[in-house]
């Protein structure tokens, strides 16, 4: 087993340097203050919505993890010590990955547990996922997401493509309070797009969607490029994928009219089933816009270059951009799924969205400037005049604590100065100063004092009665 301590020797050291892993982010305290407050606000939204909250094993087979189509090149694959250099001898299909999304794991999880849930069964999930990319500012390895899905037995209603990504805006319209700009819901429908494809002529309908996936990052003429080299597209075909990427309407009727006059122009009839099958999706898509305008006017919009390369998505399909973050991209992504999960006969098909977390909060810390007003939770730090002393001061950080008012004692007795500016440090606005190591008959110090440190009031303090500034004491984050 020399090997093993060599191994075991080299990763301390390796360690104990320091050593930083690109993707895999390490918040500090005062930024993971914003981190929670952030899933607190979603968390809060989504149960405001009737959202059930679950959370799901980090690993799932690699034959699940496999139904993702591109994305399979991300996975990261487990392997235990002792079966490093023969992973070969077991199929992908049959070994542990790390799950890159929440979707994959939930349509497990709903088959395995149907007879438990009630249907339509709607979820919020808050995890960290894992996905091999190059990592590049706003984009991890390791990042948390926050999921809401509507998933139905054997059928779901329409109406939920409304529904969700009107709950999304309002979580992140909450968190414009941090900084946030303004979000905006960017929806297109599969079956709109699929059916003006086949009504081109073209067959590769997967491969299009990928690359009209990538438009807004490469540019047309590169996806023109790819769309003949790489899906069996005439230059032709492919300008007409382009000129419906670029479609845009103010509403259903204006969508579906310049939508018929596009399939005219390019030979499309009508009574084929082809425009049957855009048909369906462009009604859904019109259905959708329409109605979130009546709740929350401008809130989601039609974008008919939003094609989600993942494969699973049979219907619609949503991106979420903020104002003046265009750098940023989609920062809310997903979609209607009809066949992800299935259970012999019945199916399970869904509809969600998905928040990159990490990918947000690392937004809100570095370009809105999000920051916590203090790092520690603590309102009051007890001060320690002696060792002798502390078990006093103990119980007065006890019956401060039983009242809800957070306490820390101070590490160590050390001259006062270093304590006050320990609890500066921390951002912990009172410290709290015992009479003497006398205490009283049911375990109160009498005579204490407190001290703002901010304002440098200090005054007599009972810890049984005594309360600070609901202002003061509350950890908050700021821009």
């Amino acid at each position: 087993m020399a090997w093993l301590d060599a191994t075991l020797t080299y990763y301390i050291d390796f360690v104990a340097k320091g050593a930083s892993i690109s993707g895999f982010p390490e918040w500090l305290p005062s930024e993971r203050v914003v981190e929670q407050r952030v899933i607190d606000t979603l968390r809060k939204v989504f149960e405001l919505n009737g959202f059930i909250g679950i959370e799901t094993r980090a690993v799932e087979t690699g034959a699940s993890l496999l139904k993702k189509g591109e994305t399979s090149k991300e996975i990261y694959l487990l392997s235990r010590l002792q079966e490093v250099g023969h992973e070969s001898d077991t199929p992908i299909e049959e070994r542990l990955g790390l799950h890159f999304d929440l979707t994959v794991p939930l349509s497990r999880y709903v088959v395995e547990h149907s007879g438990a849930l009630a249907f339509p069964f709607k979820r919020w999930q808050i995890q960290k996922v894992w996905r091999g990319e190059r990592p590049q500012e706003g984009r991890f390895r390791e990042f948390v997401q926050a999921d809401i899905d509507v998933i139905g037995a054997g059928e779901l209603p329409d109406h939920y493509e409304v529904e969700l990504p009107l709950v999304m805006v309002s979580a992140l319209e909450e968190l414009r309070a941090y900084g946030l700009p303004k979000a905006t819901v960017h929806a297109n429908n599969r079956k709109l797009s699929e059916g003006f494809y086949r009504g081109l002529g073209l067959t590769d309908i997967e491969g299009v969607l990928r690359e009209i996936d990538k438009l807004d990052k490469i540019g047309a003429d590169e996806v023109a490029r790819l769309l003949t080299e790489s899906c069996g597209a005439t230059e032709a075909q492919a300008r007409a994928c382009l000129e419906l990427a670029e479609l845009t309407a103010a509403d259903g009727k204006e969508l579906a009219e310049k939508f018929d006059a596009l399939c005219a122009e390019h030979g499309i009839a009508q009574e084929s089933d082809a425009y049957a099958l855009a048909r369906q999706g462009l009604d859904t898509l019109a259905m959708i816009v329409d109605e979130a305008a009546v709740i929350r006017p401008g809130s989601v919009i039609a974008d008919l270059k939003i094609a989600r390369g993942l494969d699973y998505y049979t219907g619609s399909v949503y991106e979420t951009f903020l104002d003046g973050a265009a750098s940023l991209g989609s920062i809310c992504s997903g979609g209607r799924y009809d066949n992800l999960a299935s259970q012999g006969n019945r199916k399970y098909p869904g509809v969600g969205l998905s928040i990159g977390l990490s990918r947000l909060v690392s937004y809100m810390l570095h370009t809105a400037g999000a920051h916590a007003n203090r790092v520690s939770p603590a309102a009051v730090l007890v001060a320690v005049w002696n060792e002798e002393d502390r078990p006093a001061a103990n119980r007065i950080a006890a019956q401060l604590r039983a009242r809800g008012i957070a306490t820390d004692v101070a590490p160590t007795a050390a001259k006062l100065g270093k304590q006050i500016k320990y609890a500066d440090k921390l951002g912990i606005p009172y410290v709290w100063f015992p009479a003497s190591a006398a205490d009283g008959e049911n375990g109160e110090a009498a005579g204490d004092e407190v001290k703002n440190i901010v304002t440098g009031e200090q005054v007599a303090a009972d810890c049984t009665s005594w309360e600070p500034d609901t202002v003061v004491a509350q950890q908050t984050v700021e821009i």
